[in-house]
């Protein structure tokens, strides 16, 4: 039965990788959503009295943290971040970085996600965006103005480890290490960032998975006559 073990294993992580692929193309128009692989490694099986047993393991999850498009939406609170770093929000589970700069103003005035999150200045204090503000400039370093006086500046961060950071949901993460503030953050005001997904690859990717796990299937299939077939001789 070793054989059926091994294609087993290899179609269960077929089948989380699917799931992965097909979550992405579900958020491919999903602010700041970071497009998740599956990576697929050997994992071996020690068997006592029998040779070890080589299996596939797909459980372990990177994140693609390229760029995604910039967009212009002429909104006042939207922001996106230009090349490296995060937007810093408070989460009754802790602080939590984000790409995702969809942001409103809430009944205090301050700045939130569209989760009712706090968006953090570089100070690690809450943003405030006065309720009767009528203009609103936010400069290339994040420095905000209302009506024309510098309020803060939106805190941009990052991590010396990118690989480090533990996804939460579709534009969480929770780091793991010292968080800092950037030196020389690019934020940019009125822009969006979309997700990184890469659409027509993932589409592809998908149907690679389908028919390998089809593959897979057909073989199960095979070694399953084949083993009847042997049963049927040896109990005649």
């Amino acid at each position: 039965m070793d054989t059926a073990y091994v294609t087993l294993s290899r179609q269960s992580g077929l089948m989380n990788e699917m799931r992965l692929v097909a979550n992405n193309i579900a958020n491919a128009n999903t602010t700041g959503y970071r497009q998740q692989g599956l990576v697929f490694s050997e994992f071996v099986r020690d068997l006592p009295g029998n040779p070890s047993l080589s299996l596939s393991r797909a459980q372990i999850r990177n994140t693609s943290l390229q760029q995604g498009v910039l967009t212009e939406t002429g909104g006042s609170f939207d922001f996106a971040i230009e090349g490296d770093g995060f937007f810093m929000i408070e989460t009754p589970a802790g602080n939590r970085l984000t790409r995702a700069g969809s942001f409103s103003s809430n009944a205090e005035g301050d700045l939130v996600t569209m989760d009712g999150h706090r968006v953090l200045d570089s100070n690690g204090a809450p943003v405030f965006v006065p309720p009767d503000a009528e203009t609103i400039d936010v400069g290339s370093d994040g420095t905000m103005s209302v009506n024309g006086q510098i309020l803060g500046q939106i805190g941009v961060y990052s991590v010396a480890d990118p690989e480090n950071l533990v996804r939460e949901g579709s534009t969480h993460f929770r780091p793991t290490e010292q968080v800092d503030p950037v030196d020389e953050p690019v934020v940019l005001h009125r822009f969006l960032e979309g997700s990184n997904v890469n659409a027509i690859g993932q589409v592809t990717r998908m149907i690679e998975i389908q028919r390998a796990y089809e593959l897979g299937q057909s073989f199960l299939e095979t070694e399953d006559e084949r083993v009847r077939g042997a049963l049927k001789a040896l109990m005649r």
